[in-house]
Order: C-alpha cells, then structure tokens, then sequence
C-alpha cells in the first residue's frame, strides 16, 4: 500500500462478533451507478456469515450499496446477496452482508466446516479487550505502599513488553499474508490443480467473445514504447474460464514490451460465460489490443 494512505475500518455491527474464514474465490460486485450496472471483478480474501473482505478490479464507495456473487470451494452454487461497503483503501474493501438468509449463512458455516477453512486472527485487540486486561491488571494489585506499587508498575511493564512482541508477530503475518494474496491477485495465478482442470473446451470466434464481454480494462501505453514510436496491434491467445475470467494468455505477434502490457490489461477482463449445451464452458478465443499514439 502507499505510505500515507488513510484507512478506515468496519463501522457496522458485524466487526469481530462471528469467526471470519480466509478464502481466495472468484467473485463479482454489481453496482448501479447513474443507471447502469457495472460489474467489478475480484477475489475474496475473507469470508463470515457477517460479510467478506476482497480484492478488486476497481475502486468503490464507502456506504454504497452493491450486489454480490461469490463462487466458494467446493459449493455446487455461487452466493448471491446484496452487500454495503463498510471500507475502502485501494483496491481492498470490506463488504458487510445485508438481508443474507438463515439458509445462506448456514450454507457459509458448513462450507467453513467441510472446507477446514483457517480462521484468521485478527491482528489487533478490541478496546473491550485492551480495557478488560487493564481492569484485571490493577484489581489484582494492592496500591496501599509503596513496595505494591513497585510491583505493579513492573508487572505492567512486563505485560506490555509481551503484548508488544505479540502484537509485532500478528502485524508482521497480517502484512505477509497481505503481500501474498495481492500479488496472487495481480499476476492472475491458479494453483496446479485449478490450472489443469481448466483446459478449454471449444474455440470461440473473437467476434462471438467480443459480445460477452461485460468489463474490459484498456492497457496503459509504456513511456518506453512512447519514447521509441512502437504502435501497432497486438495479438493474443487467451483462455476463459468457466466463471467468465481470464484463466491463460499468450501473445502472437509484437514486441515485448507492448505484448506484456497488453496482457497487464487482459488479467482484469470479464466475460459472461460461453455455455456449452446450456454450462458455461472453459473457452479458448483470440483478442486485440491496439496501441497507437
């Protein structure tokens, strides 16, 4: 994240009260704005009966109200429900469920019990934690000498040092696991068991895809290629997955420099899924990417 970026955290009633479960599925949030639904794609990064962290392909607002779909590992049907968005920095945001039904939350605890889904730990205490030490801390000391005073400050003291290095342990897994999971997001990565189980299925004319496409990302000219008067158009293979993402990609022709920028651009592309005798279908099809000055 940027130095200086201002963060601003739950304000609902959902924070803490229910485990959250770490989880990277695919996932879309619909949102209407002057009108129009705009779909944004992303990943999940935590999920709760409450609502779900994720990582997007573009930005929201904070309050506003949105749609979401999510596909869980190893639930047959995707998650449908509506959603308000609790907190924004960046690309990450925090999406508090609204009118989630007792059928779908308790869809989300068996998923988390089947799945052996790893809780994840907050990395700071509440204020009602911090304050419940403290009150145990001086109801368990006497403050009628000086010696008991002695003993209690050092006690503090070394209750403060532990929680401090447990507090720089958290921190230091939440920033790694937070690392982790945006450069997973960025650079498109399956594990090898999702990437062999998405071999396409059929090739699609690039006019046919062009058609289904519902969120596209225009690729960002290199200042390089700028300087050097490299144009033309780029030519790349790419696989879709069932969910309307872009599994795999290759270019055919043009430099490198405009091939990899292109392919930048691609990762955030969305499709509606091209369905094979009614399922969507893994699909192989060719794009274009312009670039020109």
């Amino acid at each position: 994240m940027a130095a200086g970026a201002q963060v601003r955290g739950w304000s609902g009633p959902s924070r803490r009260r229910v485990p959250r479960f770490q989880v990277q599925a695919p996932l879309d949030v619909t949102v209407l704005r002057s009108g129009i639904p705009d779909t944004v794609p992303g990943r999940s990064v935590n999920v709760c009966e409450r609502g779900i962290a994720a990582m997007l392909a573009g930005e929201l607002v904070l309050g506003e109200a949105v749609g979401i779909e999510v596909q869980l590992p190893l639930v047959e049907d995707p998650l449908r429900t509506r959603a308000m968005v609790r907190y924004q920095d960046k690309l990450r945001c925090g999406l508090e469920f609204v009118g989630l039904s007792a059928e779908q939350r308790a869809a989300i605890r068996d998923w988390a019990i089947e799945a052996k889904a790893e809780i994840e730990i907050s990395a700071s205490p509440t204020p009602a934690m911090a304050k419940k030490d403290a009150d145990a801390d001086g109801g368990s000391e006497q403050t009628g000498s000086g010696a008991p005073r002695k003993k209690k400050k050092k006690r503090r003291g070394v209750g403060w040092a532990i929680f401090l290095v447990f507090a720089a342990i958290a921190v230091a897994m939440f920033w790694w696991r937070w690392n982790r999971g945006w450069d997973e997001l960025e650079s498109g990565l399956k594990n090898p068991e999702m990437a062999s189980a998405e071999k396409p299925q059929v090739q699609v004319p690039a006019e046919v895809m062009e058609k289904l496409l519902v969120h596209r990302v225009e690729p960002t000219y290199p200042a390089e290629a700028r300087k050097a008067n490299l144009q033309g158009i780029i030519a790349l293979d790419i696989v879709v997955g069932r969910d309307g993402s872009v599994v795999s990609m290759h270019a055919l022709n043009g430099p490198d420099i405009l091939a990899q920028a292109a392919m930048d651009a691609l990762r955030w592309w969305k499709f509606e899924p091209y369905r094979v005798n009614g399922e969507p279908a893994v699909v192989e099809t060719t794009v274009a990417v312009e670039f020109k000055r």
